[in-house]
């Protein structure tokens, strides 16, 4: 809720109903230098040789990434210090703000750096899991000082693999210089457009082969900046009618259908390289009816299917999809057993521990699983060491000006002239947030344009069609099909609300540059495709 073959019952991968197989407690790396995933096999060869000399216990924190409430980090370190958590994730409600509502940055990387610290105690070399949902637009948990990006659907208009690898690089070296390690992200989702209610401008596009290719570009991207890419939501949130956050989704598709849409650009993100993968909590009718995939068997064999050995992390495992079904931890042996490496965030890790441990114990985890697990993880980690020494951190808004080049690429003319002053100096405000208004004006008055009443009036229309009204220009500040909620001669998608993305609008409306952005999907009656 993080790349072209059709993937599942061909030549050479097992069929979707196969179990996991598991290694032995020591399990030998090929004999290539580096992993198709990443890891290099000294570094393979190190995690094997630590998390032998583990205990059940240690072993079980290794593949776990907590989570807590609030900014006060300090049960949080010593939960992984008493667990041996391989880290934590931060959510919204874990950053510090400064007195202006404005992330403190200072802050903020001291929370990172004590929770790293609270791993190293541990006598752990490798670095702590640090990871953070950060994919830009609705989905960013730390706002500014840091650079603002718009939705990934603005990788999908302007169609330009390079873009978003540079981009991506950008975004994520202001996390590196915080002290993260993983972002979930990229979400390669294929959505189906307004049916979608989870997925929406999160995703690149409709069309499997361009999230294919934007997906695997953007974990390039990532990676280039010694942040740890977690590409998500196997097996495909886009196409499902329901929030795992709050029920079990139900993906009725067939798995020929999977197999040409959404299990496609998994398949292109495992022939990149990438380490990470998330699995989601959705029930494949095709694959294991009725069982989430996080703790299926069988779903977690098909991503294997696709040629994919690195990292499988679950998402959070205090969604409504799962822990409805398995409270108590119950879902964390549960996850491992079925093939995942690493838990996301478990409602609690002394339960999910204990049941961990509990079920070593009793033979329905096997040890060697469990170590296959923790030796992918530490495996991981060892390298993202290497790969931080190599990069350039960048200090927060530094990379301004490459969102806004994003934007530049990305904005779409629906309907109304291509080129040309649309505004003709004048501009009032209607629709939007307030925040989005101010952006607006702000980028209106350095364009020239003068804001108030009287003038070319502007719809600005949120996600779920908010703001949305009637007016002479049109902007979805979203995915663009929330267009159909509002009338409008000039219908433009913007794909954010960033300062940069109201710059590129603004330029187009003023005739100050093209709208060289296409449509990634079908939306307002208009087909995918359509631009100047």
């Amino acid at each position: 809720m993080a790349g072209c073959t059709p993937a599942g019952n061909g030549a050479g991968s097992p069929s979707p109903a196969s179990p996991p197989t598991s290694s032995s407690p020591k399990p030998t790396a090929p004999s290539n230098p580096v992993l198709p995933w990443g890891p290099s096999t000294a570094n393979y060869d190190d995690a094997v040789a630590a998390v032998a000399a583990m205990s059940t216990e240690e072993r079980a924190g290794q593949v776990m990434v907590g989570f807590y409430a609030g900014t006060d980090p300090t049960g949080q370190q010593q939960a992984i210090r008493d667990l041996h958590l391989a880290g934590s994730i931060i959510m919204g409600d874990n950053v510090p703000l400064a007195g202006d509502g404005t992330v403190d940055a200072d802050a903020m990387a001291a929370v990172t750096s004590g929770l790293a610290e609270a791993v190293a105690a541990d006598g752990r070399t490798w670095p702590a899991v640090i990871s953070v949902d950060q994919e830009g637009g609705q989905v960013a948990r730390l706002g500014a000082p840091l650079t603002g990006w718009p939705t990934p659907m603005t990788y999908g208009a302007a169609g330009d693999p390079a873009l978003v690898a540079t981009s991506m690089t950008a975004m994520n070296s202001e996390l590196a210089g915080l002290g993260f390690t993983m972002n979930h992200a990229p979400s390669v989702d294929v959505t189906t457009g307004a049916s979608d209610p989870t997925i929406g401008a999160r995703a690149y596009s409709a069309d499997p082969a361009l999230v294919g290719d934007l997906g695997s570009a953007a974990v390039t991207g990532i990676l280039e900046s010694g942040v740890l890419p977690s590409v998500k939501h196997f097996p495909g949130h886009g196409s499902v009618p329901a929030d795992s956050h709050l029920e079990l989704p139900v993906q009725t598709a067939s798995l020929e259908e999977l197999e040409t849409r959404d299990w496609v650009p998994f398949k292109a993100a495992a022939d990149s390289g990438a380490p990470v993968m998330m699995m989601g909590h959705i029930a494949v009718d095709a694959v294991d009816p009725g069982v989430p995939s996080s703790v299926s068997a069988p779903n977690y064999a098909a991503l294997r299917g696709l040629g994919f050995d690195g990292v499988i992390v679950t998402d959070a495992l205090n969604m409504a999809a799962v822990e409805e079904l398995y409270p108590g931890g119950q879902s964390a042996p549960r996850a491992l057993a079925a093939g995942a490496d690493l838990l996301l965030m478990p409602t609690d890790p002394y339960a999910a521990h204990a049941a961990i441990v509990a079920a070593v114990d009793d033979g329905s985890l096997p040890d060697e699983r469990l170590a296959e697990a923790a030796t992918r993880v530490v495996s991981l980690m060892l390298w993202q060491a290497e790969l931080a020494a190599e990069a350039d951190p960048a200090e927060p808004g530094e990379q301004a000006e490459a969102s806004g080049v994003a934007s530049a690429a990305a904005i779409t003319v629906l309907t109304g002239q291509c080129g040309g002053d649309l505004l003709n100096g004048t501009a009032s405000v209607v629709g939007g947030t307030e925040a989005d208004a101010q952006r607006f004006t702000e980028a209106a008055e350095a364009a020239g344009v003068t804001v108030g009443p009287g003038g070319t009036t502007v719809s600005l229309v949120g996600a779920g069609g908010t703001g949305a009204a009637p007016a002479d220009v049109a902007v979805a500040l979203d995915a663009p099909w929330w267009l159909e909620a509002v009338d409008a001669p000039v219908e433009i998608a913007g794909y954010g609300n960033t300062p940069g993305a109201f710059a590129a609008v603004l330029a187009v409306l003023t005739g100050a540059a093209p709208a060289p952005g296409q449509l990634p999907v079908d939306a307002a009656g208009y087909d995918a495709g359509t631009g100047c």
